[in-house]
């Protein structure tokens, strides 16, 4: 069987993402769709994703919308500092902003 569309790379930014307390894990899933736990509650917001460049455009499965950009290796998504899991700067708390 043949198909149509060829598939893509997944972008470099698919994966699991954290806040420095663990307590909010983001996942980018390769397939365009995103998945976010809170605490103890699994899938709390679930929906799809677009990625262009650094910049994440989301809309979650009950239509509402946000963004997201990734600057230094790290997860600004709205009011969130999100680091990839594995992230040593996680580990330490976060980072410093210049600035700010």
């Amino acid at each position: 069987m043949t198909s149509n569309t060829t598939p893509r790379d997944p972008h470099p930014h698919v994966g699991m993402w954290v806040t420095a307390d663990g307590f909010i894990r983001q996942e980018l899933l390769p397939n365009g769709r995103y998945d976010e736990a809170r605490g103890n509650r699994r899938s709390a917001y679930t929906g799809r994703y677009t990625v262009t460049g650094n910049h994440i455009d989301y809309v979650d499965d009950t239509g509402f919308t946000a963004t997201g950009d990734i600057r230094d290796g790290v997860l600004f998504h709205e009011h969130l500092v999100l680091y990839r899991v594995g992230d040593e700067r996680a580990r330490q708390g976060g980072i410093r902003l210049r600035g700010r």
